[in-house]
C-alpha cells in the first residue's frame, strides 16, 4: 500500500510547527476493518459515499483521490469506530548533493512525492530546477511550492509541459525588498561606502565626496509589480516624482505615478530602481545602449535580479555616465566583478533583500497555505504568472 509524499528540500526555519500541523491535514479517517459492511461500504461518515469501495485491495491513493474532490473536513461522530491512516507521508531532503538526488529519483526514492516544498536554501542541494532535474522527478508530482519571490531557477516551461504547477511569494517579500531599494537609493545617493570605509580604517571621513538630496529628484522604477508599487509609496515620504514603466500600465495605478515609455524611462530617470522579474526579454534589458539613453549623473539601484543588468557595460558606464550604484543582487552571484566590487560609488549588500525575521516566516508560511490549498484540491494560491490562464 502506497502513500502519496509531500517532499521539502532544504530548510525550514521560521515555521516548523506549521509545517509539522500539515500532517493533520493530510490524514483521514478509515474505519477499522469490522466496521464495513457486508456489501463493502463503510459506516464511517468520512468515506461513506465510497460506494464502490471494498475491504480486500483497497488503495490508499483512490480513498485519497475521493478525499480531495470532497474535501472532508469533518471528524466521524462515532471515532471510536475508526483508525487514522496518514495519506500524505512527509519527506525531508535537507542535505546532499545534485547528483545524489538524481540518483535517489532514479531509484525510485521519491515516486510518491505529489508535492515539493523547494526552500530558500534548495538551490545549494539540487541546484536550479532545470529541464534535467525536472525530468529526472516523479510522475506523480504535479506541483511545486517555490521559497522565493523571483524563480528563474525554474524552467517553468518544462513545468507546464510536464502538468506541473509552480507557485512563489510575490507578496511575502514586497515591504523587506522595496525598504532594501530606499536604503541603497539613499546610500548610493550620498556615496556612502567612501565614509563608511574611512571611519571603519580609522580615517574619519577620508575621501569622502558630497552627495545628493532625494528630494525633487526623478525615480524611474522599471517593474510596478507589488514591490514597485511599494517603492512607489516610499519614495514619494522624500518628495521624490515617480515614473514608471511595466510591460502594460498598471491597473490600478498607483498613486501619484506617472506611466512613460522605456525610453523615457531611461532618460528621464534621476534614480533608476530595477524591480522587474528577470526572463527571457528583461535579461541584459539595461546594457551599454541603454546607458547610453540616461541622464550623465543618474544613480542605478538593483533589488530584483543581477542579469537584468549588463554588469560589464554597468562598470563601464560608472566611468562617465553614472554616478553610483546600490546593489543587492548581481549578474553571477556570488560572484562579482571585481571591479564593481572595489568601486568607490558602489553600495553593495550581498543579496539579504528578504533577510529579517518577518518576512522570512511570511515567506514560509505563503510557502505553506500553497502546500495546503493544492493537498486540498484546490488551487495553488499564488501560482506564477505564466501559468495562470494555462489548464494543467
Amino acid at each position: 500500500m502506497s502513500q502519496r509524499a509531500v517532499l521539502l528540500i532544504g530548510n525550514i526555519d521560521h515555521c516548523k510547527d506549521e509545517w509539522k500541523a500539515l500532517a493533520s491535514l493530510a490524514s483521514l479517517r478509515v474505519p477499522k476493518p469490522n466496521e464495513w459492511k457486508t456489501d463493502g461500504t463503510s459506516t464511517c461518515p468520512q468515506v461513506a459515499s465510497t460506494e464502490a469501495q471494498k475491504v480486500t485491495g483497497l488503495d490508499i491513493t483512490d480513498v485519497l483521490d475521493i478525499w480531495i474532490r470532497q474535501q472532508l473536513a469533518e471528524q466521524p461522530k462515532k471515532k471510536q469506530h475508526c483508525i487514522d491512516i496518514p495519506i500524505f507521508m512527509q519527506i525531508e531532503y535537507c542535505q546532499g548533493t545534485r547528483a545524489e538526488f538524481l540518483a535517489d529519483c532514479q531509484r525510485g526514492k521519491y515516486n510518491d512525492v505529489v508535492a515539493i516544498y523547494r526552500s530558500n536554501e534548495s538551490v545549494k542541494v539540487t541546484g536550479p530546477f532545470d529541464a534535467e532535474l525536472l525530468n529526472a522527478l516523479p510522475r506523480s508530482l504535479r506541483f511545486i511550492c517555490h521559497n522565493g519571490a523571483g524563480y528563474d531557477n525554474i524552467d517553468i516551461a518544462t513545468c507546464t509541459q510536464k502538468g506541473i504547477a509552480v507557485s512563489n511569494t510575490p507578496q511575502a517579500v514586497n515591504d523587506a525588498t522595496a525598504n532594501t531599494a530606499i536604503f541603497l537609493m539613499l546610500g548610493a545617493l550620498r556615496k556612502v561606502w567612501a565614509p563608511l570605509s574611512a571611519i571603519r580604517e580609522g580615517k574619519w571621513r577620508g575621501e569622502t565626496t558630497l552627495g545628493h538630496d532625494p528630494q525633487e529628484k526623478v525615480l524611474g522604477i522599471l517593474g510596478m509589480g507589488g514591490i514597485g508599487t511599494e517603492v512607489a509609496f516610499l519614495a514619494q515620504a522624500f518628495k521624490m516624482k515617480v515614473i514608471y514603466h511595466n510591460r502594460n500600465r498598471a491597473d490600478p495605478e498607483p498613486k501619484g505615478t506617472e506611466y512613460v515609455t522605456f525610453d523615457d524611462l531611461l532618460s528621464r530617470s534621476d534614480v533608476l530602481s530595477i524591480n522587474c522579474a528577470l526572463t527571457d526579454k528583461t535579461r541584459h534589458i539595461i546594457g551599454a545602449p541603454e546607458f547610453r539613453k540616461m541622464k550623465t549623473g543618474v544613480v542605478i539601484v538593483n533589488t530584483a535580479r543581477g542579469a537584468v543588468i549588463d554588469e560589464k557595460a554597468l562598470v563601464a558606464a560608472l566611468q562617465n555616465k553614472v554616478a553610483s550604484v546600490g546593489l543587492d543582487v548581481y549578474e553571477h552571484e556570488p560572484k562579482i566583478e571585481k571591479d564593481l566590487r572595489d568601486h568607490p560609488r558602489a553600495f553593495l549588500l550581498p543579496h539579504i533583500g528578504t533577510f529579517t525575521h518577518e518576512t522570512q516566516k511570511k515567506m514560509e508560511l505563503l510557502v505553506l497555505r500553497n502546500l495546503e490549498s493544492c493537498l486540498k484540491g484546490a488551487n495553488l494560491v499564488t501560482r506564477v504568472p505564466e501559468q495562470r490562464n494555462t489548464k494543467l
